[in-house]
């Protein structure tokens, strides 16, 4: 049975997992690198989920994470939906837009602002799957597009 899990500090090896197994699949589709995450151990991976005012949620399948999704906070005070990823098995079952969903879910409380995804270019399954939820072109920014929803 396929389980989104929102996650807290304590759930870092979790995340852990998920965001290696994220690099290694496709490593072109985010702006870090996997050997970015390497340095700084459980403190590092402590840090992203103790981000004030973030939603961490990973799918987990058998007990393996399968997909994850993150909100956090813009500094521009409108909230962002990152790192997207689901696993190869997992994929074409609804699960990237049932991850999208949940954020969005969580940046409702926000407030009436949209939510902002940025994508990398040249990821066409990722532009793909943003497109769905209704995201639109917002413009470009440096090497990636940047793409809002209104809630």
């Amino acid at each position: 049975m396929l389980v989104l899990r929102t996650l807290t500090v304590d759930d870092w090896p979790l995340w852990r997992d998920a965001r290696l197994a994220a690099l290694t699949d496709a490593p072109h589709a985010f702006t870090s690198r996997l050997d970015d995450w390497h340095a700084g151990g459980e403190r590092r991976w402590r840090a992203r989920l103790e981000l004030p005012g973030s939603y961490n949620l990973v799918a987990v399948l058998s007990g393996l994470p399968v997909g994850m999704a993150s909100g956090v906070p813009g500094d521009d005070g409108v909230p962002e939906l990152r790192s997207v990823w689901v696993s190869p098995e997992a994929r074409g079952q609804g699960l990237g837009n049932r991850l999208i969903g949940a954020v969005e879910g969580w940046a409702r409380g926000s407030g009436p602002t949209p939510q902002r995804l940025a994508v990398i270019d040249g990821t066409e399954p990722a532009i793909s799957l943003s497109g769905r939820p209704g995201f639109v072109a917002a413009g470009p920014r440096a090497g990636q597009r940047v793409m809002l929803k209104p809630l």
